[in-house]
């Protein structure tokens, strides 16, 4: 199973300066109405065609976000098949961003 990454661990890490890929696997819909700065968008069912546009050291750090956790588990697991070694999915997604981290991103 994946591992997960707390809003305010993502935080942090963001706050230090670290080097962190943030994958949006959400819809467009979706990423219109809140989003993480620096999150590339690509929706779960377009991920077999668009992996390559994560891109960079297969083991940087790479944290895959999407409404509340769920979809992000899956593609987390399925980047980690394709060879990418440091990958987590944001635990509680988005929504729990907004509720811990930044209350201006709406919550939907």
């Amino acid at each position: 199973m994946a591992r997960q990454i707390s809003s305010q661990d993502l935080a942090n890490r963001l706050a230090q300066g670290e080097d962190v890929r943030i994958v949006d696997v959400r819809q467009p819909w979706e990423s219109q109405i809140a989003t993480l700065p620096e999150s590339t968008l690509i929706p779960l069912n377009e991920l077999a065609q668009r992996s390559r546009e994560i891109g960079g050291d297969p083991s940087a750090l790479v944290v895959v976000f999407c409404h509340h956790g769920i979809r992000s588990l899956s593609v987390a697991a399925y980047l980690e098949r394709l060879g990418y070694t440091s990958v987590l999915s944001l635990a509680g997604g988005i929504d729990a961003w907004s509720c811990e981290i930044d209350a201006a991103v709406p919550r939907y």
